[in-house]
């Protein structure tokens, strides 16, 4: 149960989270909001820094390899992510994307030897049916658009280089607690850099006030979910807790709709409720 907690908060915090992101991302761009997300989390997570100089007391060679391994591996979804959003359709992109929940448990179960019953299983195909509707608008897209989008490559790029490093996390995870991983991904933001500059996009300030307080709310909410998303895999497995902490995006196609003023179509209404069923449904059979 402990897991399961932790799992929804973390989806809590990073649906909120990208509401906060979401107004910054609308001023500066999503690469720069990015960057100023990670080092926001960097800079809130180093202030647990002492407390945690313990847990690498236990660090092996094969920790360190792993980590040298994810944390650029972490990065690049994000970049994928923004690329396909601005040569694609969105909502598609953004789907597909966010579907690495789901690869998430077919790579726990085949390598690291978790192990999921029928009603997990139907639970977690609700939960990934429900983000489908709630994320996609299918009277907008035909067949050919689903082949055709210049987004789609890069979407699938994201969500397999998401799924395979919310996956293998639980390795150095396991060995040294979940402080360190997130926060040496959260270093990896000079990478972001290097890609905006390669790609000639320039790195934005923020505009005013409102955008300094949207940041570090957004800084907040992202270093407390990927902190609870890494606890819980202390406790829990990986096919469990990242099929429930990816719902986020119903959340926050709720959030969109006070906030954004987004109009919720009853296909997403419909998405939304499937996707609570089967979160409330997963947290019961677990």
């Amino acid at each position: 149960m402990t897991a399961i907690i932790f799992a929804l908060i973390a989806a809590v915090g990073w649906g909120t989270a990208d509401v906060f992101g979401g107004l910054v991302a609308r001023k500066i761009g999503g690469y720069s909001s990015a960057v100023w997300s990670y080092i926001l989390c960097l800079v809130i997570a180093t202030l647990y820094l002492p407390f945690a100089l313990q847990e690498l007391d236990g660090i092996t060679t094969q920790t360190i390899i792993w980590l040298l391994i994810l944390t650029p591996v972490g990065a690049i979804p994000l970049m994928s992510l923004y690329e396909g959003i601005k040569l694609g359709n969105a909502s598609l992109v953004g789907t597909i994307a966010g579907a690495n929940g789901g690869l998430v448990v077919i790579l726990s179960v085949l390598f690291l030897g978790e192990r999921i019953n029928l009603a997990q299983v139907l639970s977690i195909l609700a939960i990934l049916v429900g983000l489908l509707l709630s994320s996609l608008d299918f009277k907008s897209l035909k067949v050919k658009q689903l082949l055709s989008d210049r987004g789609v490559p890069y979407a699938i790029v994201a969500m397999v280089t998401w799924g395979i490093y919310f996956t293998f996390i639980k390795i150095p995870i396991d060995n040294i607690g979940w402080f360190w991983p997130a926060y040496i991904s959260w270093m990896s933001f000079p990478l972001i850099l290097i890609f905006m500059k390669a790609k000639s996009i320039k790195f934005e300030l923020p505009k005013d006030k409102g955008d300094v307080v949207n940041m570090v709310m957004n800084g907040i909410l992202g270093t407390v979910a990927l902190f609870a998303f890494n606890f819980a895999l202390t406790t829990g497995q990986n096919a469990i807790v990242s099929p429930l902490s990816s719902s986020y995006p119903a959340l926050f196609a709720i959030m969109a709709y006070f906030i954004f003023k987004d109009r919720l179509t009853k296909q997403q209404v419909l998405g939304i409720v499937v996707t609570l069923a089967g979160v409330i449904a997963l947290s019961v059979v677990s």
